[in-house]
């Protein structure tokens, strides 16, 4: 077997490169893990054991593996030389190896639980993100608008203002772990037994505990509730786009953040208006008259009427553009246009007058 295949490193790697391949190739082969395989993770085990230490490594690159031979107690077949790690390790008695995991987190930590300042910090969980939607108009998705919108979500307990104790009584020390939010725990692997410590289940890592929970939260800091809130919709969002509102969704847990709430628009339909892209797209209809003659017409915008030149000879589907009358632009200055199809609006009913004189247009060709 040779080390650096063995660790899939160079020979000139660093001690870095070492660990960080030693971590990965552990991970992978570690026993507890699904598809793990206890031998290979021994001789991943031996390999850094020997390439980790500088003296060791010097030596195996000049002698190769036939320098162990030399060594009082070796250390072939797994951990048995652990002069690397100093008074990392203490002795297990029979029972075998014990193992102080705050000293080696960074190597083993995974494995096991992590260091101490590792599992504190992880208590203080920031609250959930929150989904939710929210529907406007559509003149309102063009220039902006401020919505007053509700959301259930966690809140921070008014009555404990989040301790969790019921105001005017006492916060003691846990007598589970006597204030260190942490017990002891020894657990037997196939590399010996093992000492970790773990979060302690009665007081969740805060090592106090409430003489009295609150009446309000029930001891959890936190209540649900719908609350109220205004927010403001920028000028050009479009349909389906989503707001990030930080720390606005649900309240942390033992004082961390809250979440973030993220509202997707639902822009509501018009009946006269459309969209595409930053463009506005809108019809009118002219009469025939005016087709043949040309002339000017109102047209309806979000901002009000504008009169539109038709000049003579447009034919029915011809697109107008009104320039920055469209959706203003949400990442730069600016608006689209407003695009105005013209439709020629064909009569359902004729007057004996109106028919009389388009038969004689007809008899000219028109």
């Amino acid at each position: 077997m040779d080390y650096y295949e063995t660790l899939g490193v160079s020979r000139n790697a660093s001690q870095e490169e070492i660990k960080k391949a030693f971590r990965k190739k552990a991970h992978q082969c570690h026993p507890d893990k699904p598809g793990g395989d206890e031998k290979k993770f021994k001789e991943i085990n031996e390999a850094y054991q020997v390439l980790f230490n500088p003296q060791k490594k010097a030596q195996y690159d000049q002698y190769g593996k036939t320098f162990e031979q030399g060594q009082a107690g070796g250390f072939h077949g797994g951990f048995q030389d652990f002069s690397d790690f100093g008074d990392a390790f203490r002795s297990g008695g029979q029972s075998g190896m014990e193992f102080n995991f705050e000293d080696l987190g960074d190597v083993f930590g995974d494995f096991f639980g992590g260091s101490r300042k590792q599992q504190r910090t992880t208590q203080k969980t920031h609250g959930d993100d929150i989904e939710s939607r929210v529907s406007i108009k559509f003149e309102e998705a063009i220039f902006g608008v401020k919505k007053q919108i509700e959301v259930n979500k966690f809140i921070v307990c008014s009555h404990c203002h989040g301790n969790a104790a019921e105001p005017g009584t006492k916060i003691i020390t846990c007598s589970n772990c006597h204030g260190t939010g942490q017990v002891q725990r020894i657990q037997s692997t196939i590399l010996g037994q093992f000492r970790t410590m773990n979060i302690c289940s009665e007081c969740h890592g805060e090592g106090k505990k409430v003489e009295k929970k609150c009446i309000q939260c029930n001891g959890h800091g936190r209540i649900k509730k719908v609350e109220k809130s205004e927010i403001e919709i920028p000028a050009g969002i479009d349909q389906g786009q989503t707001l990030k509102l930080s720390h606005q969704g649900d309240a942390g847990v033992q004082g961390g953040r809250a979440g973030d709430l993220y509202l997707t628009i639902h822009i509501l339909s018009d009946s006269k208006f459309k969209r595409k892209g930053n463009d506005i797209l809108s019809k009118v209809a002219i009469p025939f008259s005016l087709v043949v003659f040309g002339g000017k017409i109102e047209v309806e915008t979000l901002e009000g009427k504008v009169r539109l030149k038709i000049p003579a000879g447009t034919l029915s589907g011809k697109i107008f553009r009104l320039a920055d009358k469209g959706v203003p632009y949400l990442q730069r200055q600016g608006r689209g246009d407003q695009l105005v199809e013209v439709v020629i609006n064909v009569p359902q009913k004729l007057t004996k007058e109106q028919k009389k004189i388009l038969e004689q247009l007809k008899e000219q060709g028109i």
